[in-house]
């Protein structure tokens, strides 16, 4: 009856969780298939879900984009794994990597789940998922063509916009016009264009817009937002602006 288990977690998932928790579902089957079981008490997820549905986003869409250039890097695997052990503690983590393996060998459409993700997902948090996105993408130390175009991708269709997009790609470049990137702006932007510009990013990426994802995503909230800082400094350093 075990042969089952991911038909029916599938099944189950997608019914409660849409495309999202269909994907879990089968995952959650196949991993029980396997006779690995979750501890009681631990806790262990329930069929076709995790505790926080942006775990659940995040962890799919993790698995997009490194399957874009058809390689799973063991960096890239480390990546997902010390992020997750650093927001959740370990025992979570293996629950979550063990999830995450069997994702990894599913085929599923990414705009059923971008689009469940555009409707469900407050934009703050779409928002911190391309910049997890693009974190994963150059855990390697580059960031291949494919990885980008999935990631652009995955923008166009939860709803970030492309300038919201090439800020946080800007985030992750050595290219000294990077800082106006971040803040959204040209090179050829006044003085007080900069300030208002800076005013507007630091509320639009304040770690408090998504304080609802709960403390574990803190840090990453607290690195875009250093990264707006950073970008700031760096111009008013340039045009010595005080």
């Amino acid at each position: 009856m075990s042969s089952w288990n991911k038909w029916i977690f599938g099944g189950l998932g997608w019914a409660f969780g849409g495309p999202i928790g269909g994907i879990i579902g089968f995952a959650l089957g196949s991993v029980t298939e396997g006779e690995v079981k979750f501890k009681a008490g631990s806790g262990a997820t329930p069929p076709g879900f995790l505790p926080n549905d942006f775990s659940a986003a995040l962890l799919v869409l993790c698995a997009a984009v490194m399957k874009a250039d058809r390689k799973i890097m063991r960096s890239e695997l480390e990546f997902v794994r010390s992020f997750f052990s650093r927001q959740f503690g370990e025992a979570h983590t293996q629950e979550r990597m063990l999830l995450f393996r069997e994702i990894l060998k599913q085929d599923f459409s990414l705009a059923q789940v971008c689009n469940q993700i555009r409707q469900h997902v407050d934009p703050p948090s779409r928002l911190q998922l391309v910049h997890l996105l693009f974190g994963l993408a150059t855990s390697d130390g580059a960031l291949g063509v494919e990885e980008l175009t999935v990631i652009e991708q995955i923008s166009h269709l939860i709803g970030v916009g492309t300038a919201d997009y090439e800020s946080i790609k800007a985030m992750f470049s050595h290219d000294t016009n990077a800082s106006y990137t971040i803040l959204e702006i040209e090179k050829t932007a006044t003085d007080e264009e900069v300030k208002k510009a800076y005013r507007k990013m630091a509320l639009k990426y304040h770690p408090d817009k998504v304080h609802h994802l709960g403390p574990e995503y803190q840090k990453d909230a607290q690195e875009k937002f250093k990264k707006i800082n950073e970008a700031y400094t760096n111009i008013r350093k340039e045009r010595g602006i005080n």
